[in-house]
Order: C-alpha cells, then sequence, then structure tokens
C-alpha cells in the first residue's frame, strides 16, 4: 500500500498536499483499490467555496459511485482537466497525475487536524 508521509489524510480515504496557501486533493491508493477501476470523475464544485467535510465531488468506478468529501474549508480553483479523458489516472497514479482538486485553504489550522500517515494506517487496519 502506497502511502506517502509527506501528505495529510482524512478517514475518507482522501489525501492533500499542501503547496504554500493552496491544496491538491485526491483520493487515497487505499480508495482506488477498493473501487476498483474508475471511469468517471465529476467534480461541479470549481470556482465555489467549500467548508470541510461538503461533498465536492464523485468518482465513478465500474460497479459504484463514491462521494469525494473536502478536507478542508477553502475554495475549488481547479479541477484536474487530465481526469477528463483519462479518469484511470486516479487508479494509476492517485498521488501524482491522478490528483483531483487544487483549493485555496481558508483555514490552516485544518491541516493539522487531518490524519498522518499513522493515524490513516490505523484508519484502513494497517
Amino acid at each position: 500500500m502506497n502511502l506517502p508521509e509527506n501528505l495529510k489524510y482524512t478517514k475518507d480515504h482522501e489525501w492533500v498536499r499542501v503547496e504554500g496557501d493552496v491544496a491538491f486533493v485526491g483520493i487515497t491508493d487505499f480508495a482506488q483499490s477498493e473501487l476498483g477501476d474508475i471511469v468517471y470523475v465529476d467534480i461541479d464544485t470549481v470556482d465555489k467555496q467549500i467548508n470541510q467535510d461538503d461533498v465536492f465531488g464523485t468518482v465513478e468506478a465500474v460497479k459504484t459511485v463514491s462521494d469525494l468529501f473536502s478536507p478542508l474549508s477553502g475554495t475549488v480553483l481547479e479541477f484536474n482537466e487530465q481526469l477528463e479523458n483519462s479518469p484511470e489516472l486516479v487508479n494509476s497514479d492517485p498521488y501524482g497525475d491522478g490528483w483531483i482538486i487544487k483549493m485555496s485553504i481558508d483555514d490552516a489550522s485544518q491541516v493539522e487536524g487531518l490524519l498522518s500517515v499513522e493515524g490513516y494506517r490505523e484508519v484502513i487496519g494497517q
């Protein structure tokens, strides 16, 4: 199971990479393996203010659709447009080219409340 040490995680299986005052968000390697082959990513929150734990979109796999929950409060700045034609990047490179959104960070203290890699390992029983 690939779990980079430099990321923060949520109990809902999202990861967060903070770069200055923005955050890149995607789903974890564990989540993509549980979902199976991802065929579509639907994000309808670009340019919208969202709160921590709000649904910001969905990922659709062959047999299921799963909500994506925002790990932080902020504005969705960008959707990874590569996913429009290649949603399978979420499976093949969940922490790299498979990132889903870039968002502003309204409250930096929320980042501290996210899980470390050790905390996320406990959530998934690893």
